[in-house]
């Protein structure tokens, strides 16, 4: 077996985690793996090595396998700019913009170009673990589908089905989608995966052999519920706050507008001990709060219009007057400066909030890439992450790098660099600059690795050792 692909019953039932775990699984035993994803829908990208970006589930799962991610796991991305608009990049490179109506006609033209990617995977790879996208079981998109199925057949490559207990209903999820697939698609799905279980196993026993009966395919596993340290594609409100506020904390704030990009950005400041952090769609909901942060933004200036319309700048200003702190990433740091010049690219020009002094141009040319050197000003710590925007401002302060504007009373910071909070010791020395001395300092990277491991021994445990013996039986020469 040199491909095998994840589908899932719904969004959110686990596949972008068990692609990862499987990569870590067969990496850790000598297998050459990468991870593909045919199309995907995101607003979280990164940049890769050859200077593309991709869905961020799809770096992460290329950090399991210990390879560089590269355009050609993910081809297709969509990127939602409005209900019924997104962005469209195909190996790497913005190519257009996508519009709802014309969905599936449009799409029919992509499947040449995820088969090539496909196949220069399989020859640079023993194995590629393949990631479906939604379910492979909506009526209204079967046609011409890239993502699921449609890929898989024509792709000849077996199918593992994956149900999610923790919602409820994994046994009609799992039998029902079987039941709306074709008798070659139905063919094609070589087993059953149950994820997220809590309880003792034996309580399913029953279910797991009727299961098997009525759709006469094998259980591969139930994979246990896991906590995991793990950056989520699409799912940012997992970090949940006591909303206290502790003198012996750093409380932060996260303001969640409409079209939020990138949130695995907070991720490292989440994961400290001592701090206190959620993500807020309310000004009501800001305070307490010592650290707010705007984050990055698909459609800067309707976010910043939204921001407006919601009551967040009265309470925004009243909080810098009181000595709070304020972090503008990405699309974050350009509603903070004066304006936004925009001609169409994301949606209009805009007048900014002002509080740093920068002006913005948005430009058809997307800068994308990876960045990786000392920020002097933090005593020479070494920051990592990676650019990811059309915008360009100007008076951009090199000598704070990694961060392009600071005001003068040091109360307002911005950055256009994603993932800046990734390694311990800057984020140690930047968090102290702001008043917080209680940082671990631990690298973000360990805790990802950390869960990676936890993840793959426990597939190693709960997967049938006939239904992996395939995958690690292509050991690197």
């Amino acid at each position: 077996m040199k491909a095998l692909m994840i589908q899932g019953t719904a969004s959110g039932v686990g596949k972008s985690v068990l692609v990862a775990g499987l990569c870590r699984l067969l990496a850790r035993n000598g297998v050459s793996v990468a991870p593909f994803k045919p199309q995907n829908m995101s607003n979280n990208a990164a940049v890769t090595i050859d200077g593309g970006e991709i869905g961020r589930a799809q770096a992460l799962q290329a950090l399991a396998c210990g390879i560089e991610p590269t355009v050609h796991m993910n081809p297709v991305l969509i990127k939602p700019e409005a209900d019924e608009k997104a962005q469209l990049v195909v190996q790497g490179r913005v190519v257009g913009q996508l519009h709802a109506k014309r969905f599936r006609e449009d799409r029919i033209g992509w499947m040449d170009t995820v088969l090539e990617s496909f196949a220069q995977l399989q020859s640079e790879y023993d194995v590629v673990i393949i990631e479906g996208a939604g379910s492979p079981s909506e009526p209204n998109l079967r046609e011409g589908d890239i993502a699921n199925m449609g890929f898989a057949e024509a792709a000849d490559v077996p199918v593992w089905l994956v149900g999610d207990i923790d919602c409820g209903g994994v046994f009609a999820a799992l039998k029902g989608s079987l039941d709306i697939l074709s008798l070659s698609e139905q063919a094609r799905v070589e087993a059953l995966l149950i994820n997220r279980f809590r309880g003792n196993l034996t309580l399913l026993d029953d279910a797991l052999a009727w299961l098997e009966e009525t759709t006469h395919k094998t259980v591969a596993g139930v994979i246990p519920y896991l906590a995991l340290e793990l950056p989520e594609e699409d799912s940012p409100f997992r970090h949940i706050s006591d909303n206290t506020h502790n003198k012996t904390q750093l409380n932060i704030a996260v303001i969640a507008y409409p079209r939020l990009s990138n949130h695995d950005d907070i991720d490292p400041l989440a994961s400290e001990a001592g701090i206190n952090l959620r993500f807020v769609r309310a000004a009501d909901q800001l305070q307490p709060a010592d650290l707010i942060i705007l984050p990055g933004s698909k459609h800067v200036a309707s976010d910043l219009h939204w921001l407006r319309e919601n009551g967040f700048v009265t309470v925004l200003e009243k909080h810098l007057r009181y000595g709070g702190k304020l972090l503008g990433i990405c699309g974050g740091m350009q509603m903070l400066g004066a304006a936004i010049e925009d001609d169409g690219i994301e949606g209009g020009s805009a007048k900014g909030l002002g509080w740093l002094s920068l002006s913005t141009t948005m430009l058809s040319e997307k800068t994308l890439r990876q960045v990786d050197q000392p920020a002097p000003r933090f005593g020479g710590q070494r920051v990592t992450g990676y650019e990811i925007h059309h915008g360009q401002s100007d008076s951009e302060n090199r000598d704070l790098f990694p961060f392009a504007a600071c005001s003068d009373d040091r109360q307002v910071w911005g950055t256009y660099l994603h993932g800046l909070f990734e390694q311990g010791e800057f984020r140690q020395a930047w968090l102290k600059e702001i008043g917080f001395s209680n940082s671990d300092g631990k690298d973000q990277h360990q805790r990802t690795m950390a869960s990676l491991n936890l993840l793959a021994d426990a597939l190693e445990v709960a997967i049938t050792p006939e239904l992996l013996a395939p995958l690690l039986r292509h050991k690197l020469k």
